[in-house]
C-alpha cells in the first residue's frame, strides 16, 4: 500500500507561484504512475498533469500547459507540482494520485488511480 501526504497549498494573488508537494511512503515512485487532479466548488474532479513511472513521459491538461510542471525527486520519494502564473480559475483543492497499473492510455482517468492524497487548497485572488 502507498500513502500520499500533500502540502504547499495556500492563498495567493493572480500571477503568483506555488509549489505543491506529495510525500509518498510504502511504494517507490519508480513503480508508480503519479498524477495531480483538482476539484473546484461545484465541479467534478479533473485531471491536471501526470508523469510515467519511469519519468520519461509527462502529460498536461490544456488549461495548465506552459504554466504547471510535474516533477519527482527519487531520493526523497516526493512528487511536486510547480504552478506559475496562477489564475483565479486555478482555485481548487489539489489532489495527488498514484497507480501501480501498467500501460499509458489511462493517465487522465480518476478511476485508474488507487492511491490518493488528502488534498490541499489553492486559492488565487484577482
Amino acid at each position: 500500500q502507498a500513502q500520499l501526504v500533500e502540502s504547499g497549498g495556500g492563498l495567493v494573488r493572480a500571477g503568483d507561484s506555488l509549489r505543491l508537494s506529495c510525500a509518498v511512503t510504502g511504494r517507490t515512485l519508480g513503480s508508480l504512475v503519479m498524477a495531480w487532479f483538482r476539484q473546484s466548488s461545484g465541479n467534478d474532479r479533473e485531471f491536471v498533469t501526470a508523469i510515467s513511472s519511469n519519468g520519461a513521459n509527462r502529460y498536461h491538461a490544456e488549461a495548465v500547459k506552459g504554466r504547471f510542471t510535474i516533477s519527482r525527486d527519487r531520493a526523497s520519494n516526493t512528487l511536486y507540482l510547480q504552478m506559475n502564473s496562477l489564475k483565479p480559475e486555478d482555485t481548487a483543492v489539489y489532489y495527488c494520485a498514484a497507480s501501480a497499473r501498467s500501460g499509458n492510455s489511462w493517465y487522465y482517468q480518476r478511476r485508474a488511480y488507487e492511491y490518493w492524497g488528502q488534498g490541499t487548497q489553492v486559492t488565487v485572488s484577482s
